[in-house]
């Protein structure tokens, strides 16, 4: 192999390695992470700044099971007094840090949509263009392996879950001739005083369920109904 071709196999190899922090990049310490895209961090002035990962956009906590499932992944990548470098994007309309947070040279944003725990925020992509394709090719990939919040038949994107868009396939479910539901699954339409079922009975699975239960469906009292 002469010198010219060694040199374009070793760029190729370089453009496909993660995303990596620079060494001029401010550390800072992880003091709390309120959801799988919000954490507080001190700088080396000992102040204490919230941070809004850039680029990506987790399941809100309400999203249930898939908003904690995301805090609590964040809080493993990131437990308190973790040693972070912070590459600053912008600030926000709430004034928060909006950036991109590495440990060891890898780039925690996209880790996080690489395991299905965020989803890439397109509006506000340009805040990591160097790292536009990693990003999107990290959510096709966990899209195609249902992948945390992919594994569910319709998710509704956290942006659309803040306007308070709902689940298309929900209301399909629920609004043909104001159908009577039971109030135990406000997901999905089970008619009320109907004989008992199983989750072998009903198409759908991992709903939400709310007390009293009356056909059993969530077993293990997390709140999610069929989940198998």
């Amino acid at each position: 192999m002469n010198k010219a071709s060694i040199l374009a196999a070793a760029l190729l190899l370089l453009s496909e390695l993660p995303t990596v922090a620079q060494t001029s990049l401010p550390k800072m310490t992880v003091v709390s992470v309120g959801d799988g895209d919000t954490l507080r961090v001190r700088n080396p002035q000992e102040q204490t700044i919230t941070i809004r990962l850039g680029c990506v956009d987790a399941p809100e906590l309400k999203q249930n099971p898939w908003g904690q499932q995301s805090k609590s992944r964040l809080q493993q990548l990131l437990p308190v007094g973790q040693s972070v470098q912070v590459r600053q994007i912008e600030r926000d309309k709430y004034k928060r840090l909006v950036a991109e947070i590495f440990v060891n040279n890898r780039s925690v944003n996209l880790t996080m949509v690489q395991e299905g725990q965020a989803v890439v925020y397109r509006q506000y992509l340009q805040g990591c263009a160097n790292a536009k394709d990693q990003f999107l090719q990290a959510e096709a990939d966990a899209k195609s392996k249902k992948l945390g919040f992919w594994n569910q038949s319709k998710p509704v994107m956290p942006w659309d879950f803040r306007r308070g868009k709902k689940n298309t396939q929900a209301t399909t479910k629920r609004s043909p001739q104001a159908q009577q539901c039971d109030p135990s699954y406000p997901d999905i339409c089970i008619p009320p005083n109907s004989a008992d079922l199983d989750c072998s009975n009903i198409p759908y699975r991992r709903f939400r369920v709310i007390s009293p239960d009356p056909h059993g469906f969530d077993r293990d009292g997390d709140g999610v109904g069929c989940e198998r």
